[in-house]
């Protein structure tokens, strides 16, 4: 199983992949492989899943360069790229300081 250093590498490198999911939200939220990148080395696990549907999975909350906070649902499955679940910006009404649920 991949620990939060390995997420954070291979999101930094590029080294990821998207559940189908996944895939549409970040194109309809018009969100960035580079803005994807930017958070991933310094990204932060919010919550723990270890009895998720298909496997493990953290929810993680990395910054752009920009400042836009993101919220990745990666799988923790060993493999040789982190398959991101979901992906999105956190809503203010739903998070207090894009970490904590309200």
């Amino acid at each position: 199983m991949k620990t939060l250093e390995d997420v954070r590498r291979q999101l930094y490198l590029g080294q990821f992949e998207f559940s189908q999911h996944a895939f549409k939200r970040a194109v309809e939220r018009n969100i960035s492989e580079r803005e994807i990148r930017e958070p991933g080395e310094n990204a932060i696990v919010i919550e723990d899943y270890p009895e998720d549907k298909y496997s493990p999975s953290f929810l993680l909350l990395g910054f752009t360069s920009a400042g836009r906070p993101l919220h990745l649902q990666v799988s923790l499955m060993d493999s040789e790229v982190t398959k991101i679940i979901t992906i999105y910006e956190p809503d203010g009404g739903q998070w207090i300081n894009y970490y904590q649920r309200r």
